[in-house]
């Protein structure tokens, strides 16, 4: 069954068209002509609406889509502008049996289509479960993993910033995910080299041997105290002075051929005093001095080799931009070494020129060490590097997946809720498609069935004897159609005398044998296979050229279809209608004794106001009542209202009078009165002739005349009374009891 149609931007509908929801089994829309009913009936008529009507559309309600008839203006031109016409497959000269046989299987196929929309109608639930489970895990993956893991390894992210891709890589990463992972802080520290620029290969750098600068600190000369031979007679003198640097230094000045002293400049000197200097000084004594000379000769040699080497190191890895040295820390080693060199040497240089003094150095291993792991850590982190831009490509992407089971591995629980939850649906998923295929099939096979059955008992002519049935009951007796002898399975329209009648027949004629016609093909087929398939009627305006007593055989003829809707008999299983006549409308939608829809009727009507087409809903309601039920609404309304006075009463009921008993049951005032049994009754039914007719002749004054209320309610019972007593009390009953019209602030459209 439709629900809903949307019809924009073609005819009289604008951009935003008019939304018809809501539609029920049965529906009626009122309209003008011009309106734009022909262009729904159109739309819905054609096979291709994207072709014609692509701003159109129409959804339909638990169910595959239906076969639509529509009558409409085209539909006769389309069957009653040629001599032979398509014949309407019906049930023929099926017995009882066969025809049962066949019903039966028709209900059989209807209730395995019904459990058939039961499972979409689940399945569907469960696709939209899965989408919404999606959906929401999406936006968490999304928010859980990628935002918080953007800034630092987007990169890894690249070719997966789409929630849906980004989505699919986290459960293809699951199913390979173990316990073995990296942390993230190693993860970032590679990801500088393998994500910035595409790195290059570095120089490593040439540790530095500290080992001949630790030997000579380690030398035990600067714990010995250089002094002269202690036998000698000057040693007592130099050593009671303790000025033994003093006199070595002094030496050095004695010359073989002068005997002046050095130190006091007289020539005091002897060849004894030069061989007690000589001997005190001797040989242990000078090779110690040129052990401590050569050993501060070399040191301080090597203090600036190393200082020079290490001032190099920092001018060549500065220069460079991926350096893997630590700055700060080499620098602060480099500058304490330095000056622990210095002061090592200042140490030696004073040794140097008092050899009798003792000498402690500093010993500079633990910081020659630490600095020695400096430059082994930058060689082991240049080997890394150098391994990855060796191997970059493999590296990035190991990286990456490195990445990627990181930053999983921390929402697995999330993960692994999610694919449960998704596998369970699924599952449902799963059993429900297989089961409705399964009810497809099913259907399939009964619908064969069916096919076959009607094979052997539908027939094109019954449907001929209908419809001329129904033209002579109503005496159109100048034609009648008969099956084509020049078609198989067609028809034709033929006079008495046996001449074609197709180009002679009236319009109001053509009309009539078009919806005749076309009502078989409701109820029937266009071939053997589809007599029974469910369908859903389109009507526009069938009493067109119509005379006004075919309008109730019309009328009389549609209300059985919506007969047969309501007590879901047949293959009809919903009817649009759409009229501009007044008459017809009410009399086709006077349905059981009421006006009134029911839960399977709905009312509509449009209109057309500066060529923009709109509609306005009733829902229940029908929004077309004519002048007569209007005057009873009034009535009702009055008694319904307690204390309420109305200046209109007495014309209200006088209307009323004069259209059911005056002039439609052709009786007089005396008439009325005389039905009265009482002399005193006839005298209270004449005094409220008197007032009605007093009342609605009249303009009265406020002033002068005030009307009670208990008089009015009197002369409500005696109104009441002139119905029971001329054995009209059936119709006033069903007046009055008429539900009140939600419509009483709606326009109204009055015949």
């Amino acid at each position: 069954m439709l629900e809903s149609l949307q019809i924009n931007s073609v005819a009289t509908f604008c951009s935003t068209g008019v939304q018809i929801d809501g539609l029920k089994p049965i529906n009626f829309v009122y309209g003008a002509n011009g309106s734009g009913k022909t262009t729904i009936s159109n739309f819905l008529a054609t096979d291709n609406p994207q072709g014609l009507y692509p701003q159109c559309g129409k959804q339909w309600k638990g169910e595959s889509e239906l076969e639509i008839i529509v009558y409409n203006k085209q539909f006769k031109e389309d069957n009653f502008k040629r001599e032979n016409i398509d014949g309407v497959f019906t049930l023929g000269k099926a017995t009882k049996e066969e025809k049962e046989a066949i019903a039966k299987l028709v209900e059989q196929r209807d209730q395995v289509k019904a459990d058939g929309i039961k499972k979409k109608e689940s399945l569907d639930k469960l696709v939209a479960e899965k989408e919404s489970l999606i959906t929401d895990y999406k936006e968490r993956f999304w928010k859980d993993i990628y935002k918080r893991n953007e800034v630092d390894f987007k990169e890894a992210f690249k070719g997966y910033l789409k929630r849906d891709s980004f989505m699919q890589r986290v459960l293809d990463q699951e199913e390979t995910t173990d316990d073995q992972v990296e942390s993230s802080d190693d993860l970032k520290e590679k990801s500088k080299t393998i994500f910035g620029e595409v790195p290059l290969a570095l120089d490593s750098i040439q540790e530095i041997d500290f080992s001949k600068l630790h030997s000579t600190e380690g030398h035990a000369i600067w714990d010995k105290k250089i002094i002269g031979k202690q036998d000698v007679p000057i040693s007592k003198l130099i050593q009671h002075f303790g000025n033994n640097d003093w006199v070595n230094e002094g030496r050095t000045f004695l010359t073989d051929d002068e005997d002046i002293c050095p130190f006091c400049q007289e020539k005091t000197v002897t060849e004894k005093l030069r061989k007690e200097l000589d001997d005190f000084f001797d040989k242990s004594f000078v090779e110690d001095t040129a052990t401590v000379k050569s050993l501060y000769t070399e040191y301080k040699q090597e203090a600036l080799n190393i200082i020079h080497s290490l001032e190099g190191i920092a001018t060549n890895e500065k220069a460079k931009k991926n350096s893997k040295l630590d700055w700060d820390k080499y620098s602060a080693l480099t500058k304490t070494l330095e000056s622990q060199l210095n002061s090592n040497v200042l140490k030696i240089e004073s040794k140097v020129k008092e050899p009798s003094r003792q000498c402690a150095l500093e010993n500079l291993a633990s910081q020659t060490a630490a600095i020695g792991e400096q430059l082994t850590g930058h060689n082991q982190e240049v080997a890394k590097h150098n391994k990855i831009v060796e191997n970059y490509d493999a590296e990035r992407t190991k990286l990456i997946a490195s990445i990627w089971k990181t930053v999983v591995h921390s929402e697995r629980p999330s993960v692994a809720e999610f694919i449960k939850k998704r596998d369970g649906v699924e599952k449902g998923i799963s059993a429900l498609t297989k089961q409705k295929g399964e009810l497809l099939t099913e259907w399939e096979k009964v619908d064969s069935d069916i096919r076959e059955a009607n094979k052997n008992v539908t027939s094109v002519q019954p449907a001929v004897d209908e419809i001329n049935r129904i033209l002579k009951a109503y005496c159109f007796d100048g034609f009648e159609i008969v099956p084509s002898t020049e078609a198989k399975n067609s028809y034709c329209i033929k006079r008495p005398d046996g001449q074609l009648a197709a180009e002679t027949l009236s319009e109001g004629e053509i009309t009539f044998i078009t919806f005749l016609y076309y009502l078989q093909r409701a109820n029937g087929g266009s071939s053997e296979s589809n007599v029974n398939t469910p369908r859903v009627l389109v009507i526009d305006d069938p009493i067109s050229s119509l005379d006004s007593n075919v309008l109730y055989v019309v009328s009389s003829l549609i209300k059985d279809i919506f007969k047969n809707i309501r007590d879901e008999e047949g293959s009809i299983r919903q009817v649009i209608l759409l009229t501009h006549n007044v008459f017809f409308h009410k009399e086709v939608s006077f349905i059981n004794g009421r006006s009134n829809g029911c839960n399977k009727t709905h009312f509509w009507i449009l209109r057309k106001k500066s060529n923009i087409t709109s509609i306005k809903d009733y829902e229940m309601t029908n929004p077309i009542e004519t002048s007569y039920e209007l005057l009873w609404r009034e009535v009702k309304e009055h008694m319904d209202e307690t204390g309420r006075v109305s200046l209109t009463i007495q014309n209200t009921l006088r209307r009323i009078i004069e259209n059911y008993f005056k002039i439609l049951g052709k009786m007089g005032d005396d008439d009325l009165i005389s039905k009265f049994p009482t002399k005193e009754e006839q005298d209270i039914c004449r005094s409220l002739l008197c007032w009605i007719n007093d009342g609605s002749h009249t303009v009265p004054d406020d002033l002068h005349i005030q009307y009670e209320d208990d008089s009015t309610e009197r002369y409500l019972d005696v109104f009441k009374n002139i119905f029971k007593h001329t054995d009209n009390m059936g119709h006033y009953e069903m007046m009055i009891k008429m539900p009140n019209s939600k419509l009483t602030q709606n326009p109204v459209i009055q015949s």
